[in-house]
């Protein structure tokens, strides 16, 4: 068992849409979610700390969910890290909300920013109950793409953050160009649901650019599907640009590497359009 907090407007008359937030802390609200402009706005949300499910550190497959799986063993090199159990325990949230009358099973997001944006990404990828998956600055390996991008690269993230990824993963440090596949397949992954990355314009260790690049890669399996893919213009996006025309959408907010006000009003805005 783990926690989950919710917050859910009042008279609600209609249907309303909701979010899955994979959240760094259990506090509601929180500097990454303003809860009352999210109610405001008429959207119900459902949160759990990460920490919860999996500590955040080293040894903490050996705790937690963690524990129950590997049973005090080493894991073997291509059994999970946190990242999946993460994404587990949002589809476990999403098992909550589906029960819930007042919510509209059709307009259900799984959102995440950073490391928990490439959670959000997976768990999206993997449970077609979530017809929004919605990565922030999710980076290297999340939504951006990993040949040639700037900032974090495989040997970084496996040297600070192994316990995040399968073993097998670290063969590819400094071989990245020897992947089999790259970011986008991932974005693919929820093809024909909808995707949105949000970036930053001074977020260069996640690479704003090659997330957009991996919009731009993945909107083909889109269009094989007979649905609009990424709707884009045939150049780098400049701070404040949003492109919300496809079944991929994308914005380039100015400023760091953070989960602000802006980002959840365009992810707001976009449900609301579609």
């Amino acid at each position: 068992q783990f926690p989950m907090y919710s917050a859910i407007p009042n008279r609600v008359e209609k249907k309303i849409p909701a979010f899955v937030h994979i959240c760094f802390r259990d506090n509601i609200p929180d500097k990454y979610m303003p809860v009352e402009e999210i109610c405001d706005n008429g959207f119900a949300i459902f949160a759990f700390c990460y920490q919860d499910i999996v500590p955040d550190k080293k040894e903490g497959l050996s705790e937690g969910l963690g524990g129950l799986i590997f049973q005090g063993r080493k894991r073997n090199p291509e059994d999970c890290g946190a990242i999946a159990l993460w994404a587990w325990a949002a589809s476990r949230v999403m098992d909550y909300v589906q029960t819930i009358d007042s919510i509209d099973r059709s307009k259900i997001a799984v959102v995440g920013h950073s490391r928990l944006g490439k959670t959000a990404l997976l768990a999206g990828g993997l449970d077609p109950r979530f017809s929004y998956v919605i990565s922030n600055d999710s980076g290297c390996s999340g939504a951006a793409i990993t040949r040639e991008k700037t900032g974090e690269h495989i040997l970084h993230i496996t040297r600070t953050f192994p316990h995040w990824f399968c073993e097998n993963y670290t063969r590819y440090a400094e071989k990245e160009h020897l992947l089999p596949f790259d970011q986008h397949f991932l974005l693919a992954l929820s093809a024909p649901r909808k995707v949105y990355v949000g970036s930053a314009t001074l977020d260069q260790w996640a690479d704003p650019y090659s997330e957009y690049l991996s919009c731009v890669a993945a909107g083909p399996v889109f269009e094989l599907l007979g649905l609009k893919g990424f709707i884009h213009p045939n150049e780098y996006p400049k701070g404040g640009d949003e492109f919300h025309e496809g079944n991929i959408a994308y914005h380039l907010r100015a400023g760091t590497h953070y989960f602000s006000r802006y980002d959840w009003h365009r992810y707001m805005e976009y449900i609301k359009r579609t």
